[in-house]
Order: C-alpha cells, then structure tokens, then sequence
C-alpha cells in the first residue's frame, strides 16, 4: 500500500513550553505532520537553547533532539501587541502547549478560558509537575525530583547502596508521551463531537502507571528493593559479565530457561533443584548468577551472542555504549538516525521517530529553529500583510530581533 501524506497534516499546535516534556510531546506531533508553531521569549529563547555542553557552533544539541519539526516565533507576551497577535494565532490552532506552574497562564492571558474564547475547538494541554490541583500545585518539578518522588530510584541502583537515577531524563519523556497520546486522544473525540479539551497532566501522575511490576508487590504487601540488573519476578533475567565485556539474558519460561543451559553447556543447572522453577530461580538469584556468570567468563560478548542469541535463539544481547546504540546495523537497516539541512550548520544528524505506518508518511521535514528564524513567515501564513507584519515588528512584538 502507498502512502499517503500524514496523519496530522493540516493540524496546527503552539507550542509556549520550555525543556523536554512539551518540546518532546510537540515533536512527536511534528513527525507525523503538524505544523508546529514554537513560541519563544525574545532574545532568549527556550532555555533548553543553552543547556550543555557540548554545544556544536553556538547550537545545543540537546536542544535539537526534542526540537525537530518545529518553526520558531518570537512574542514579547509581556506586549499587549504581541498577546493579540497570539490570539489570531489561535484561532486557527488545534492543539496548544504550555507547561507553567499553575496560575502562570492566567497571569500571562494565555490561560484555557481565554484561549478558548478565541477558538472554542482548542485542545488545550497544560503540562506542571504535580497538576493544577492537590496540595503541592505550586511547586516546581523537574525529571530528578519526580524520579526520586515516583518510586523510580528507590528501585534503581544496588542493593545496599543509594538510590540512583535513570541515566535518561525518563519522567519527562514519559510525561511528553502522555501529552502526545492525551493531545492526539482529544482530537480524535473533537472528530466525534466538534468540541474542544483541556487537559491537565501532572508530571507525578505521568510515572505511577509505569512502576507495573514493583507496584504489583506493593499491592502484595512486599516491598520493591533496588536490584541491580536483577528483576523481581523473573530470573536469570540480568546482566553478566564476560570474557570481555556485560551481556543481558531475558529469560522469561522454562523453556527459554533449558535452552540456555543447553546453548552455555550448562544441562545440569535445569535439573538443580534450585533452579527448577522461575519463582525457585527469583529466590535463588544470587547462586544462579554464580554458576552463570562463571561459565560466561570463558568467551567473549560476541562469542556468546552468536551461540546464544543467533545460534539457539535465546533472548540476549550486548550493552552498547550510546555511540553504539545510535549506529548499529540494525538501526541503520530500519533508518533510524538520518541527516536534515540545518540553515547555518549543514547536515545535522537527525533521530527519526520509530512509528512506521502502511498507510501514511511520518518523518521530520524540518530541522530545530533558530530563534525566531520564522516570526515573520509564520504571520504572513496567517493572512498578515507585509506591512502588517512591519507593523508587528516596530511595535516590540517580536522583541528587539526585528526592529
């Protein structure tokens, strides 16, 4: 089947977040094909802008990756002007973005009762750490303290040692997934009804869904503990070292469990009593890793992986450094990491979204703004004249970028 265009081309967004929970739910929406529309603070931009190093000529990186797809405008809000000319804006504008504290929007004009009577369709997202209600509303919020408050480190790291952080800004990831579901999710219903949504998505709440296992033995009366690479309900299902290097196993059934004893050589261990069962292994994790680990010091990673994985077709895989995991075979095969023209740099690498549709396009066409690169073409899009869009400029509205 051909493709055929995107899903959201014709949808609009604004986009008044900064960081990584907004930036990266709007992207998603700007793969498969919404015009998204970035709305910066003159001069400065979102301060995601300057979050480094490394910086490649003056440009965060960092930045880029939650940034492609976009266009960039420039609106003094402080400016009754520039507030206006938003408010046009909106009213040709599907789904906005914001992720102040509670009360922010208000202050600002950009809050949903305003906006909606602007363009009473609007799907409307606010993203804040803790929601708009509840007793800590008001405070500030950001990956590290939400990992630390959502359960998520008091299970990560090793037993006996402190609490440890996912390598990854993780909840804010995970709070820009539930932005792009909930925003996608209210188009769907306005499809339905012709009304708009507002949304309020705590970053807090974003994580609890995600515990799964651990939440599953707290309503067990157990208590989740930090293990390692270790799991809580399935075993050997971890990491080991090699000859020369860490391998990860996934074993998940007794039959994958007698395979591997098979592939490492090992047929004794599926008769040890200890190991009979998965929930026998869980108890006896420690002796387990023992008798495997001493096996997997006598070959390589790749030795092993050829007789495991590739061989037998046990569950098993290499740890890649992140160099590695961005330049795989596999993930050049399925052309994963690309290159997109940036206007002052040249090529730039580009990380592609993994959704692959049948029946429609997806994919970045634009690389991440510069600040304000489109303040004047995004109004003249909007059926602005140029000398209305002069106009806006000698008034401040895009601060002092186009005087």
């Amino acid at each position: 089947m051909a493709a055929d265009g995107k899903i959201l081309e014709g949808i609009t967004v604004v986009d008044l977040s900064t960081f990584v929970t907004g930036g990266f739910s709007s992207s998603m929406l700007a793969n498969l094909g919404a015009d998204v529309v970035k709305v910066e603070q003159p001069g400065y931009g979102d301060a995601i802008r300057h979050t480094g190093p490394p910086f490649i000529e003056g440009e965060s990186p960092y930045y880029w990756t939650v940034n492609y797809g976009k266009r960039s405008v420039e609106l003094d809000l402080k400016n009754d002007e520039a507030l206006e000319a938003l408010y046009d804006l909106i009213e040709e504008t599907d789904i906005f973005v914001q992720n102040f504290r509670p009360g922010t929007a208000e202050r600002l004009g950009v809050d949903y009762e305003t906006l909606s009577e602007h363009n009473e369709e609007l799907i409307y997202l606010a993203i804040s750490a803790f929601g708009q209600t509840g007793p800590w509303r008001e405070r500030s919020g950001y990956d590290l303290l939400i990992q630390g408050m959502g359960g998520i480190m008091d299970v990560t790291g090793e037993e006996g040692r402190q609490p440890v952080k996912v390598g990854l800004p993780m909840t804010d990831l995970i709070t820009a997934m539930w932005a792009a579901f909930g925003a996608t999710s209210a188009l769907y219903r306005r499809e339905l009804t012709g009304e708009g949504e507002y949304i309020d998505l705590g970053m807090l709440e974003s994580v609890l869904p995600w515990l799964t296992k651990q939440a599953g033995q707290v309503f067990a009366d157990e208590t989740p503990r930090r293990m390692g690479t270790k799991d809580p309900v399935l075993a050997p299902y971890q990491t080991f070292e090699t000859g020369d290097g860490y391998i990860n196993i996934c074993i998940l059934n007794e039959k994958l469990w007698g395979e591997l004893c098979e592939a490492i050589d090992r047929p004794e261990l599926a008769d040890d009593e200890r190991f009979d069962q998965n929930s026998d292994r869980v108890e006896h994790q420690d002796e387990l890793e023992a008798e495997i680990e001493s096996t997997l010091a006598e070959k390589t990673t790749d030795e092993w992986i050829e007789i495991v994985a590739e061989d037998n077709g046990v569950p098993a895989g290499p740890v890649y450094s992140v160099e590695e995991a961005l330049t795989n075979p596999q993930v050049e095969a399925r052309g994963a990491i690309g290159e997109i023209e940036h206007p002052e740099i040249g090529e730039i690498p580009v990380v592609e979204h993994p959704l692959k549709f049948e029946g429609s396009d997806s994919g970045f066409e634009l690389p991440p703004p510069l600040l304000g690169e489109h303040n004047r073409e995004v109004f003249r899009d909007l059926g602005y004249s140029e000398e209305e869009v002069d106009e806006l400029a000698a008034t401040g509205v895009f601060g002092d970028a186009d005087e």
